[in-house]
């Protein structure tokens, strides 16, 4: 009897030693994944950057629902136009932008950009609580934040890697994705609580409000802007990282890379209201759920990226991951089931997320210091720019097809054959 007690005793003896074991993994993979975050100034605009992104998202919920209320039969197309016109600028002033980011101090032209971007924000919540918003309105607002954007986005990019170490520079990116699809998350349940017992106009005015949380992170960052030490005229420092990028084979794929994944890829984001209104004949909280669900899977992609960091190979991964959106995006336009909708739009927001976090980190790590603004604004110019000039020529598409899923189906196609190319021929991205 006491051989059999001491018998059953024995499994007991190691179940304590199995939990310290597993919260130690636990515990390395966390740090692994916030690694950034135990900088003080990336942590304290992380932050920052979170609420006012949560605000962003609420207002593009917002927006693009009251494009909808609004254009009605030609919504399509005013949704795409919209989307063009906000990015419009990024074609136009990015390069310029980074530029200014290697000359100024970027958190000053950040704290500019923020101010802008608010009171847009401000205008369209007044417009539409007095009842005289039109669809100019809108347009002109997202022209006038798109040009803020067009300025603050290279500053921001390049203010990033001064808040990290270099071996935690993928981190920090794929964190800053985080907390850009954390918001894509929290942002439209907000946004959709908000729209059903506040109205637009608090979604709009909420977002106002956030821009000064990150305002305030930027003030409190300890971060010093070295001037340099030589000012070239604009135009040739412009023209300096033009051919530098021009003479690097790998920052050349990478910008096409960029350029064709926001074309293809982002429409199917852009055109989530008339799947929801056409296709599934819902309301506006079966949109904000549909986009809600593409959030997490960001999140969930974004989180993988972080903790698999710096390693080689991570351009063969990006191009894989590219092929597997197209693919997934097709899977997308034929399915009319909703819990399968949002599986796959899970799956889209996750291989979304990893494709850009990935593209960005490579780019950041090869592009030299004293060139990072400029060749981050060239980078910027194409990834930015492909999302409204998607958006235009897809909204213009299903206007004439009528049929957003058709696009969408297209998009994917021509997506995964591009990514087979570059896969098969190469052209030096597969072996960063």
């Amino acid at each position: 009897m006491a051989r059999r007690s001491q018998a059953v005793a024995r499994p007991r003896r190691a179940e304590p030693v199995r939990i310290p074991v597993l919260l130690a993994l636990v515990s390395q993979a966390s740090r692994r994944v916030a690694a950034a975050l135990t900088y003080r100034d990336f942590r304290l605009l992380w932050f920052g950057a979170l609420t006012s992104s949560i605000g962003t998202w609420m207002q593009k919920v917002s927006q693009a629902w009251l494009i909808v209320t609004l254009a009605d039969q030609q919504s399509a197309f005013f949704l795409g136009l919209d989307a063009f016109l906000g990015e419009l600028p990024i074609l136009f002033f990015t390069l310029i932008g980074g530029v200014i980011a290697d000359r100024r101090d970027r958190r000053t032209l950040l704290l500019i950009s923020q101010c802008v971007q608010m009171a847009s924000a401000f205008s369209l919540a007044v417009l539409v609580y007095t009842d005289v918003v039109r669809i100019w309105h809108i347009l002109t607002l997202s022209v006038v934040s798109g040009i803020a954007q067009a300025f603050g986005g290279p500053a921001y990019q390049s203010l990033i890697p001064s808040l990290v170490e270099k071996r935690d520079l993928p981190n920090a990116i794929a964190l800053n994705s985080i907390q850009f699809n954390l918001a894509r998350v929290i942002g439209p349940l907000i946004a959709g609580i908000a729209l059903s017992t506040l109205g637009m106009v608090a979604c709009f005015g909420l977002n106002g409000v956030s821009f000064l949380f990150v305002i305030a992170a930027l003030l409190g960052l300890r971060v010093v802007h070295i001037q340099a030490t030589t000012v070239h005229r604009m135009r040739d420092q412009l023209k300096d990282g033009l051919r530098y990028v021009r003479d690097q084979p790998q920052l050349v794929t990478l910008t096409l890379v960029g350029f064709v994944s926001a074309f293809l890829g982002l429409p199917l984001l852009t055109f989530l209201p008339l799947i929801a209104r056409d296709v599934f004949h819902q309301d506006v909280g079966f949109y904000t759920r549909l986009m809600t669900f593409s959030g997490a899977g960001a999140v969930a992609g974004a989180l993988v990226v972080a903790w698999i960091g710096k390693h080689r190979h991570m351009g063969l991964m990006l191009l894989t991951l590219q092929a597997a959106l197209g693919l997934l995006i097709v899977g997308f336009s034929f399915s009319r089931t909703p819990w399968l909708t949002a599986t796959l739009l899970f799956a889209c927001g996750a291989m979304l997320v990893m494709c850009f976090s990935l593209t960005t980190s490579l780019v950041q790590l090869l592009a030299p210091t004293q060139l990072r603004g400029r060749v981050v604004s060239i980078y910027m110019m194409a990834f930015r720019g492909g999302s409204p000039l998607g958006g235009l020529v897809s909204g213009w598409l299903v206007t004439l097809s009528g049929s957003a899923p058709l696009v969408l189906m297209l998009n994917g196609v021509a997506l995964a054959l591009i990514a087979a190319i570059f896969l098969v021929r190469g052209h030096g991205l597969k072996d960063v």
